[in-house]
């Protein structure tokens, strides 16, 4: 019987296999390190490497003191500001502080003599990961109120005053959109492999457009079902994973960056667009902005598909820069060939939510 696209998420981004090539760490030098820098670590280890994410792979220590997490940069060469490592660690260590919930940070290290990149290293928490938003297996009830309870830890992450938690320099506060659009233009044109002309019409109306930035918070840049460990008996979010895109910024791009779900077709991931919602008690989209915004004390969310035109420009940027690297043999997971072959779909998404806005 053929598996399901909701199947062959789960079970090709679920669980471990063994590091191989260029994936394999010095155990030896890393088992020092721990000893040295992770409160309470007890040796020896020994590593997996988790099957899912394209960008900084990330691996599973187990030591008798207990399983831990380690996420590093790809070996070779990188964009600039792209994969950091130091900067994921940073924002994680602060928020852990206030209670957000994120994994325990336990120790960075800048020496590549270690095990040849930058790494981190955090706590595993014990949950469970749902990289389908169709949420097979679950009631209606259950769905529903996963869905409330992703939005309410996005609200609550807005909600954190970055100076108060020492992230007041974590990036630039005001123009976000504006910066976005050229860092991501930069990105694409440094990793462009072919024109494709959806992407030369967004590159030139998304910054004679930008809507005024009101808020400033901590924004994470990915945030969506599947970059979030559940409570395995309730709906409750135990850590948001994947901070290699956060910055400082306007709220309204993470938001609008969870609600682009709405806008794709599910094909066993965070999509929900073909769904039969009603049935299964996933919200629409407008009960989801009025959640967010009576928990962030906003009117509305206006002009939304600028908004996800914009997030599906930024998307194409990112997976193109996943296709170069595929293209010169440095992506890291087994999934990033199929991934790079969504860059021109994302492209057209994005510039059918633009004619809609306008453009």
């Amino acid at each position: 019987m053929t598996q399901t696209p909701a199947m062959d998420a789960q079970t090709a981004f679920t669980g471990t296999v063994p590091p191989e090539g260029d994936d394999r760490l010095d155990e030896a030098r890393l088992t020092a390190w721990c000893a040295d820098h992770v409160a309470g670590f007890v040796g020896p280890l020994s590593v997996s490497k988790f099957k899912g994410g394209q960008s900084n792979p990330t691996y599973r220590i187990d030591a008798p003191s207990g399983p831990y997490v380690l996420r590093r940069k790809p070996f070779g060469k990188l964009l600039p500001s792209a994969h950091a490592v130091d900067r994921e660690y940073k924002v994680q260590a602060a928020l852990s502080a206030t209670g957000y919930p994120v994994a325990r940070q336990y120790g960075l290290c800048l020496d590549e003599t270690v095990i040849g990149s930058w790494f981190y290293v955090m706590g595993c928490v014990d949950g469970r990961t749902i990289w389908d938003g169709a949420m097979p297996g679950a009631t209606p009830a259950e769905r529903r109120a996963h869905y409330f309870a992703m939005v309410d830890t996005l609200a609550a992450l807005h909600a954190v005053d970055p100076e108060a938690v020492g992230l007041g320099d974590y990036g630039k506060p005001g123009n976000y959109f504006g910066r976005q659009v050229d860092r991501w233009t930069k990105q694409y044109r440094l990793s462009e492999t072919e024109t494709m002309p959806e992407m030369e019409r967004l590159i030139e109306w998304l910054p004679q457009t930008l809507p005024e930035q009101m808020r400033i918070s901590v924004v994470h840049g990915d945030y969506r079902i599947d970059n979030m460990i559940f409570a395995r008996d309730e709906a409750k979010v135990l850590a948001v994973l994947d901070w290699e895109l956060s910055t400082l910024g306007d709220p309204l791009a993470d938001f609008t960056y969870f609600c682009t779900a709405w806008a794709q077709d599910n094909g066993g991931r965070s999509g929900v667009k073909d769904l039969d919602r009603a049935a299964l008690g996933i919200p629409e989209l407008d009960e989801v902005v009025a959640h967010y915004c009576a928990r962030t004390g906003r009117g509305n969310v206006p002009q939304i598909d600028w908004y996800l035109a914009y997030n599906f420009f930024r998307l194409a940027a990112i997976i193109q820069g996943i296709k170069k690297r595929v293209i010169d043999g440095t992506a890291s997971s087994a999934h990033a060939r199929a991934m790079s072959e969504r860059v021109q779909p994302l492209a057209a998404l994005a510039l059918s939510h633009a004619v809609l806005a306008g453009a």
